[in-house]
């Protein structure tokens, strides 16, 4: 397993470097075989009105899935701490659905079009940041929205962009803040979709799928 770590604002010193190695190495201990990289992110906010100020960012890459977490706190070992914990059950749920998936048969997401929301934003001005603090760069392969689920369910994000593998095309699947799921579909010049949508719909929300206990 390849371990790589970077800093923000911060000097990674040896002790941080062996703390980290101990407690990501620890909680994905049981996960070797899924496993290929594991990328660590510590950073400091300059601003001391930004609280909690330091932060702990781990992304795993098993497999072609990546599954990441992110924790905050006025201490950068308690982040390192709760993040290794959160990382290790996001590694727990992802080789559960792992299983699942061998004995299970698959099942679909009934997608429904609601009205479409012209104005995303409301009474907000958009901004841009003043300049880029990060770039990320991640394959994209063809999947399908219940595979577009189950990632967005690992990255520790709200939202999830992926290559639709019906239509070839980047969409962005996201959770709702009334319940459920939302997809976001590019609009074609002549006002219409692909996939089901119509009369140029470019926005459709998803059922929460059960989970059975």
């Amino acid at each position: 397993m390849k371990l790589v770590i970077h800093g923000k604002n911060i000097e990674i010193t040896d002790a941080i470097r062996e703390y980290v190695n101990q407690k990501i190495e620890k909680a994905v201990n049981h996960f070797q075989t899924l496993t290929t990289e594991v990328d660590v992110h510590l950073s400091v906010a300059r601003n001391p009105r930004i609280n909690p100020k330091q932060a702990a960012e781990v992304t795993i890459y098993a497999n072609g899935t990546v599954i990441r977490a992110e924790e905050s706190s006025e201490n950068l070992y308690a982040s390192i701490d709760l993040v290794a914990d959160k990382i290790a059950r996001q590694l727990r749920k992802y080789k559960e659905k792992l299983q699942d998936k061998k004995t299970q048969p698959k099942t679909s997401l009934e997608a429904v079009e609601p009205p479409v929301v012209n104005d995303l934003i409301g009474d907000r001005t958009p901004e841009l940041p003043s300049e880029v603090v990060r770039t990320k760069y991640f394959a994209m392969p063809p999947m399908t929205l219940n595979e577009a689920l189950e990632q967005l369910q690992l990255v520790d994000h709200d939202f999830y962009m992926f290559r639709n593998a019906e239509t070839g095309e980047i969409n962005v699947i996201y959770e709702r803040n009334h319940g459920g799921y939302g997809v976001i579909q590019p609009r074609n010049g002549n006002g219409h979709t692909h996939g089901n949508a119509k009369n140029g719909k470019a926005q459709t929300s998803v059922e929460k799928p059960q989970v059975s206990k």
